[in-house]
């Protein structure tokens, strides 16, 4: 603690302490007299609640917490500055180059750059030059410019993206720059106090991108990369990124005959015989919880007047997402959501309040247009199938209800074995309604979240434009987090659609609206199943649950035999009997991922039994065939994972 100051600030640290330090003093110094570990530790500092630089001086009193590499805004800042080393590697390599953006991404980084032509050569040499300006060990200063002064730095380097940037900032935005040796970028930062601090970095790939992703402006040459505290970082990560592209949906939606997309449909997927069998599984196993949970399926057009979607406020928000056509001189459009759907449905007779909660579920066909560089398999698709329910309750329904939700949530999830996180998110910039209704909303999920003890993040300004919502986040076999489930709270939708109920009192009352999606979509989720399970499914969502393998053509009637009482089971069964060796079909079946294959030859037609391969582990011996087909048909029937 400094001594002798006439005029120390105070600052509280997150321990509740409160000391004292000389006025102008750097974070870097308070965190270096806290502790020499927190000193060499800190990369960045919350300086009441805001993330700023180490070199931030304290002239005030106020509240310090630092943040180190185990903090995620740690990570976020240590991806940051490296991706102000790569630019600069760049600019040292490839003069005349022009940056557009580079922001941290989950898990990584990437940078947008102009005017020259990038190979995958070009990523060894970046890399090369990387290693050189982080053994520099370049300090890193942040410097606030007038509008005045940044543009006229930009301007004079030829920096169309970032005089854009700066043309485009509030009139009373803070204008700032970071330094490290000859280079200098226009960001908010925080970032590193030095380049040195970087240890371990990877660049991934290169991609094209549009400037502000409008497919009308130029195209832009992306780098993607990583970095990591520790080379065992780096490695496990790369590692999990080498697993993920074997397993890549996409792939493996073609070798295992599940989905395929074509030109004349783009973005649009066509389901295979297989791939049917995989979504109808997941339909009937969605109805099964629907029927637990009291809703009534519903079915509504895929193709409504403009005015539906006016009045849901589509039209104003969402309008170029969506196909239009037209028909007897109106303007129509595909719907890109289920839910003004089901706000007709709800109004088309007289509600009564013993009448609610409604909740009507629908498998709802849906087409939104997304960029064709934003396509990418089943995960970002055209026209994709929600598991969609919307519940219309009083007022002192919503906790009960939401808490259902949640429940249904958790019971879908657990049967596939997924860990899951939750987000609440608040308010968004292009939002309706007033902030009354807002507060009531937000608030009303926060009390349902902390009613059931759930851990949330809140995620400020990721609503709907209607209304707040938890989001749900899957973790995949590979550690990847999908967004997949979503519970919104609706209170405009209602309004605008005059939807009422009679009350007790014999009065009109307006009900709130709950969205709520579990898998999110049959397309995405699939994609996140084949991709977690590696095609492996279980053997209740697997297409062919068991393949029965003949040694010779004389065994094929005992074969047929086998597969008609494994049919009788319900089971989905093939038999191989093509004049080929046993270990080639074996290795073909291992292949195709078929959970069983079960062998015939003459001992197993003789003895009435049958040799079992269960997939992942090997030979199981011989057993009484209807004694290994009802293990299986078990196996299917309680969902084992």
């Amino acid at each position: 603690m400094s001594v002798g100051v006439k005029d120390p600030v105070k600052i509280r640290l997150k321990d509740g302490a409160v000391r004292e330090f000389d006025r102008g003093m750097a974070l870097s110094e308070v965190a270096g007299s806290i502790s020499g570990s927190l000193g060499k530790k800190a990369v960045a500092a919350k300086w009441n609640g805001k993330l700023v630089d180490l070199s931030t001086p304290v002239n005030e009193d106020g509240q310090v917490e630092f943040v180190t590499l185990d903090d995620p805004e740690g990570l976020e800042v240590y991806r940051h500055t490296c991706a102000h080393v790569m630019a600069q590697a760049v600019s040292r390599l490839f003069p005349g180059t022009k940056f557009a953006i580079g922001p941290v991404i989950e898990e990584g980084f990437y940078y947008d750059f102009a005017d020259h032509e990038f190979t995958l050569e070009d990523l060894p040499k970046i890399e090369k030059e990387m290693e050189r300006v982080i053994q520099e060990d370049l300090p890193i200063r942040r410097e606030v410019l007038s509008r005045e002064e940044a543009l006229a730095l930009f301007r004079s380097r030829e920096d169309r993206f970032k005089v854009e940037i700066i043309q485009e900032l509030p009139e009373d935005a803070v204008i700032t720059v970071y330094h490290q040796g000859e280079f200098t970028d226009l960001c908010r930062g925080p970032h590193l106090p030095s380049t040195g601090r970087i240890k371990s970095f990877k660049l991934l790939s290169l991609a094209g991108a549009y400037w502000r992703g409008d497919s009308d402006r130029e195209m832009l040459t992306r780098i993607y990369a990583t970095a990591f505290p520790t080379r065992e970082q780096l490695e496990e990560y790369l590692h999990r990124v080498e697993e993920a592209r074997k397993r890549d949906h996409r792939r493996l939606g073609r070798d295992l005959e599940l989905f395929f997309f074509t030109e004349e449909a783009p973005g649009m997927p066509f389901f295979l015989p297989k791939g049917m069998v995989l979504r109808n599984e997941l339909e009937r196993f969605m109805r099964e919880f629907l029927a637990d949970y009291g809703y009534d399926e519903v079915r509504t057009p895929i193709v409504m007047d403009r005015i539906l979607w006016e009045r849901s406020g589509h039209w104003d928000h969402y309008k170029e997402n969506m196909y239009f056509t037209e028909m007897d001189g109106r303007e129509f459009a595909l719907k890109p959501m289920n839910c003004p759907g089901h706000a007709l449905t709800f109004k088309h007779r007289i509600r009564s309040y013993r009448d609610l909660p409604v909740r009507m579920a629908e498998f709802g066909l849906v087409h939104r247009h997304e960029l064709s560089g934003a396509l990418h398999g089943l995960l970002r698709v055209r026209a994709f199938t929600q598991d969609d329910a919307h519940l219309f309750v009083r007022t002192d329904q919503i906790q009960d209800e939401v808490s259902a939700c949640m429940d249904l949530v958790d019971r879908v999830y657990s049967a596939f074995g997924f860990q899951y996180r939750v987000e609440l998110s608040t308010r968004p910039e292009n939002s309706t309604g007033s902030d009354e209704l807002w507060e009531t909303a937000t608030e009303a999920l926060r009390q349902a979240l902390e009613h059931r003890g759930m851990p949330y993040h809140v995620n400020e300004g990721d609503g709907a434009f209607y209304g707040p919502k938890i989001d749900f986040h899957v973790r995949d076999s590979l550690g990847r987090s999908h967004q997949c489930g979503t519970i919104q709270l609706d209170f405009q939708m209602p309004e605008k659609f005059d939807l009422t109920y009679v009350g007790e009192d014999n009065e009109r009352h307006r009900p709130v609206m709950i969205h709520r999606a579990i898998l999110g979509s049959f397309e995405r989720f699939i994609a996140l199943l084949v991709e977690h399970y590696d095609g492996a499914f279980p053997v209740w969502l697997a297409p062919v649950q068991l393949r029965i393998l003949t040694i010779g053509p004389q065994h094929i009637a005992f074969a047929r035999e086998v597969e008609r009482r494994g049919a009788a089971l319900g089971l989905r069964v093939e038999v191989d009997g093509r004049q080929e060796k046993i270990g080639y079909k074996v290795r073909e079946a291992q292949v195709q991922k078929i959970p069983y294959m079960l062998v015939v030859g003459d001992q197993e037609v003789e003895s009435g039994q049958v040799s079992v391969r269960r997939r992942g582990r090997g030979d199981l011996g011989r057993r009484p065939v209807q004694e290994i087909l009802e293990s299986i048909a078990e196996e299917a029937r309680t969902r084992t994972p």
